[in-house]
């Protein structure tokens, strides 16, 4: 049987509803790269109990993950336009299954230095599969529907995000609740590290399997997108698109909402788990972020309905100012109002990548590959932003003090969104 294809050139036209295997691509691509990125919050009290770690050296598992984007994104953007949508993607999944597998070597050795490599190996996978899928969502469709559509299709990241962290922090951090790295050294210290991190490999393996199946039927589909056009850079490599002045803007925001959300995702279990909080167990603590992320996957599908409603730019604006009122809650608060407030800055994230993503990228047409590869530069912010924030608790003591950095990148988030919404005052 003949796989049936869509014209990227003429996809704008509404070609997504004469393709429902290729939109189901789509969609399973954003479910798998957001279970895998939101994996790190329950990897990071794991491998900080394990290595006896300071909250700056648990967050180097952001900083390695998220720099991947940075130092592939404009490469991986290349890689697409050269092979196409659906071949890239093969190669990102294949890149993501080589990075599970490293976490073999990884546990054999029990050194840090090693997971962090594999996690970088994974996300550069993730970076690529990134490439693809934004700008192919927003072909599939009328360009008036763009917003919504996309962020319909981020609510299947976020259900990703909601599902493998509750069974990850079964897995993973499970074994926390009656031992620890305290007190032991030498052979004993080297023998239980390595016996630990086998929860972790248990997990990738399983990961790679799903992918290496994953792969299979994408190359099945590697001639579903026809007609594809990607315009050659006109400066080095794409930057030139930071001169206008939305899109420069909107690439600074990408990477202030991703600090922002790693952040307070990588700093959840350690916040629900002290006592002026709620005192939860780790694994118990692990098992809402899922909360966190899942707010996040029903925001996006209800927000699909309201962008078509409301304008875009206004809602970013408000689930911002939304965002910050939580964090005030907060840490103003104790117990149970603490703990859930923080978590319900889920909601509040919810629409904020893909409207970004959407309100920078407007009018770039055959550029969309160059653009969807520098905003995926910029998601390094989840690098950056999380390393900032650990510092701050060190430092302070206090991961209350630690969460007025993610605060101010929403205050910026904020203003982008009421700038887009007078479009007068953002020249393009």
């Amino acid at each position: 049987m003949t796989t049936p294809t869509i014209d990227a050139a003429a996809a704008p036209a509404g070609g997504a509803s004469q393709n429902p295997r290729l939109q189901g691509f789509v969609f399973a691509l954003f479910f798998i790269f957001g279970g895998i990125t939101s994996l790190n919050d329950v990897i990071i009290p794991k491998l900080k109990e394990l290595f006896t770690l300071s909250y700056t050296q648990a967050m180097l598992v952001q900083v390695c993950f998220f720099t991947a984007y940075a130092v592939i994104g404009i490469p991986g953007a290349r890689l697409v336009q050269r092979i196409g949508y659906m071949r890239g993607a093969v190669a990102g999944l294949g890149i993501m299954l080589l990075g599970c597998l490293m976490f073999i070597p990884a546990s054999q050795t029990a050194a840090y230095p090693l997971f962090l490599a594999a996690l970088f190996v994974l996300a550069s996978g993730v970076v690529i599969v990134q490439v693809v899928a934004n700008p192919l969502i927003s072909m599939l469709g009328r360009p008036e529907t763009t917003h919504s559509r996309l962020t319909f299709a981020q609510g299947f990241n976020s259900l990703g995000t909601t599902i493998f962290p509750y069974f990850g922090a079964i897995l993973i951090l499970g074994a926390l609740a009656g031992q620890s790295a305290q007190g032991l050294s030498g052979a004993a210290l080297d023998a239980y590290r390595t016996a630990e991190t086998q929860a972790i490999v248990a997990g990738y393996l399983g990961l790679a399997a799903a992918l290496a199946l994953v792969a299979g039927v994408v190359w099945l589909l590697r001639n579903s997108v026809t007609g594809e056009r990607h315009a050659a850079s006109a400066g080095l490599a794409g930057l030139d698109l930071l001169r206008q002045s939305r899109f420069g803007l909107g690439a600074l925001c990408i990477f202030l909402y991703v600090g922002a959300e790693v952040s307070i995702g990588s700093l959840i279990v350690s916040y629900l788990s002290d006592a002026s909080v709620m005192g939860l167990a780790e694994q118990d603590a692990g098992k809402l972020i899922g909360l966190y992320w899942g707010g996040a996957m029903v925001g996006r599908f209800i927000g699909s309905a309201a962008l078509r409603l409301i304008v875009p730019g206004r809602l970013l604006a408000a689930v911002a100012v939304g965002a910050i009122a939580l964090i005030a809650v907060s840490t103003n608060s104790t117990g149970a109002v603490a703990g859930y407030s923080l978590l319900a800055i889920g909601l509040m994230n919810a629409i904020m990548f893909p409207t970004i993503f959407s309100l920078a990228c407007e009018g770039l047409g055959p550029r969309s590959a160059d653009g969807s590869g520098i905003i995926n530069v910029a998601i390094v912010g989840g690098a950056v932003v999380p390393l900032l924030t650990g510092l701050l608790v060190d430092a302070s003591g206090s991961i209350a003090t630690g969460l007025a950095l993610p605060a101010a990148c929403y205050a910026v988030i904020a203003l982008f969104g009421w700038q887009t919404a007078r479009p007068e005052r953002l020249v393009e």
